[in-house]
C-alpha cells in the first residue's frame, strides 16, 4: 500500500542500449525494404528515414538533446517530468500508460497543451529497484490520473 503521509517519488533513467538496438532494427527493415522494393519516390522515404532518425535518435533515445525527457517525480503538487530545457513541469498522466517489467510507457500531457506525448523508460535505462519502484508507484499511485492543479 501506498503511504500517504510520503507521497514524494522521485527517478531519472539515462539512454538505453535495448531501446537504440530496437529502433536500429527497425529503421535498418523499413531502408532495406525501400531499397528492395522498386517504387516511384523511395529516396523520398529514405530520405524520409533519415531524417525520422536524425530527430528521434537524440531526443528520445540516446537523451542528449536538451528538451529530451530525463526523470519523473510525484509531491504534493502533482506528476512532473524533468527535461535540461524547461527543468521540473507538471504533467496529467494519462489511463493508457503502460508499466510492464521490460518497459514503462508514459503518455502524458504539458499542462497548458492540448497534445497527449509518450516517453519509453526500457529497463536497461535505470537500476533495477528504481525501475520496479517505477512499475509499482504507476500501477497503484492514487490520483495518479489528475489534471494538475
Amino acid at each position: 500500500m501506498s503511504s500517504p503521509s510520503n507521497p514524494a517519488f522521485e527517478c531519472r533513467w539515462q539512454a538505453s542500449r535495448l531501446l537504440l538496438a530496437a529502433y536500429l532494427l527497425a529503421q535498418s527493415s523499413a531502408l532495406g525494404a525501400l531499397l528492395l522494393v522498386d517504387l516511384p519516390y523511395s529516396s523520398l522515404g529514405l530520405l524520409l528515414c533519415l531524417a525520422h532518425a536524425a530527430w528521434v535518435i537524440p531526443r528520445h533515445i540516446r537523451l542528449t538533446h536538451r528538451s529530451s525527457i530525463r526523470g519523473l517525480r510525484r509531491d504534493e503538487s502533482g506528476w512532473q517530468l524533468w527535461s535540461e530545457a524547461r527543468g521540473w513541469h507538471r504533467v496529467q498522466l494519462r489511463p493508457d500508460s503502460l508499466a510492464l517489467p521490460l518497459i514503462v510507457v508514459l503518455r502524458y500531457r504539458v499542462q497548458g497543451e492540448w497534445a497527449v506525448r509518450s516517453i519509453c523508460v526500457p529497463k536497461d535505462s535505470q537500476a533495477a529497484d528504481v525501475h520496479r519502484r517505477l512499475r509499482v508507484r504507476l500501477k497503484f499511485s492514487r490520483r495518479r490520473w489528475l489534471a494538475p492543479e
